[in-house]
């Protein structure tokens, strides 16, 4: 059975930083395509991070891009997004994925609170 655990989330201050840890068990990360999603209320889940399977390559969207940073330690088996300059508007619950052919598996989430 395969499990997501995120972990990481809390409160920080605009500008702050956070980095969230996601720990796969019951399978390899380095099998699939593992991303980060947030999804704020009232919004469709967003996707802001992905490394591609079997690769290093990570890919941002446009709105992350250069302040956030996506890494995978496959000796741990734990996917990593390394979150910079925080936005209020980006408070919301965060969710690690996992993907390969039109399979999903899904983390619980963790929370990001940006207020001053």
């Amino acid at each position: 059975q395969v499990q997501l655990i995120e972990s990481g989330g809390g409160l920080v201050h605009p500008g702050g930083s956070l980095n969230l840890s996601c720990v796969a068990s019951g399978t390899l990360i380095y099998i699939w395509d593992m991303g980060w999603f947030r999804q704020a209320p009232g919004k469709q889940r967003e996707l802001v991070a992905r490394i591609v399977r079997k690769t290093d390559d990570a890919n941002y969207s446009d709105s992350v891009r250069g302040r956030y940073t996506m890494t995978r330690d496959v000796a741990k088996n734990t996917v990593y997004l390394q979150m910079n300059n925080l936005e209020i508007e980006e408070t919301t619950s965060y969710y690690c994925n996992a993907n390969y052919l039109g399979t999903d598996h899904w983390g619980q989430g963790t929370q990001v609170t940006v207020s001053s």
